[in-house]
């Protein structure tokens, strides 16, 4: 992460998440927050400002974890296909582990009047999107990926059924296996964009 967070901070980030989980980002508040922690407003004041600060702090997170497996993903010497199913598994294995992630990366609606909340989150997109890019470049270059499509457009496929299916996990409540699900949905992907 850019900053290193306190002992208190990743406690009230952990705490946020559980809220965001049990009543959406609407039920994160200062107020449920402190309740939940057990502490004075006041106290998680002297940490974050306000609930738009929490948030990016939830976001810096995922977006530190996530440049990380998409870089180490794009310098690895195997193949197009397995870093593309590698990158989807281990986004699969974050949003299980942490399904209330999926309801802060996957709000830009709710972030609209938060400016800095929508550049986080196209910030995030964009460096994933590139990477995904650029390997399917090289994979198109090797004549591992089928080039009769644009790397970018077949980057949006990857990318727009990640989101889908995730989404989809969530609405239902979790009730299937995302990562065994994804596993499934790994392998019609493979069809699509294998040459």
């Amino acid at each position: 992460m850019t900053e290193e967070l306190s002992d208190r901070q990743k406690e009230i980030i952990e705490v946020s998440l559980e809220l965001i989980s049990e009543k959406g980002i609407q039920g994160l508040t200062i107020k449920n927050l402190a309740k939940r922690i057990g502490f004075s407003e006041s106290a998680i004041y002297r940490h974050y400002e306000n609930k738009t600060e929490i948030l990016v702090s939830i976001l810096n997170f995922f977006k530190y974890n996530i440049e990380k497996l998409f870089k180490a993903e794009l310098n690895t010497e195997r193949d197009a296909i397995s870093k593309i199913n590698n990158l989807l598994f281990n986004q699969f294995k974050i949003f299980t582990a942490s399904p209330s992630l999926v309801a802060v990366i996957f709000s830009e609606e709710l972030f609209r009047n938060e400016i800095i909340l929508m550049n986080k989150v196209s910030e995030i997109m964009k460096n994933s999107f590139d990477t995904l890019t650029s390997i399917i470049k090289t994979g198109q270059e090797k004549g591992e990926l089928r080039a009769d499509v644009e790397a970018e457009h077949l980057a949006v496929v990857v990318m727009g059924a990640l989101r889908l299916f995730v989404k989809q996990w969530q609405m239902s409540n979790h009730e299937f296996n995302l990562t065994e699900k994804g596993s499934e949905l790994s392998s019609s992907i493979n069809i699509l964009i294998t040459k």
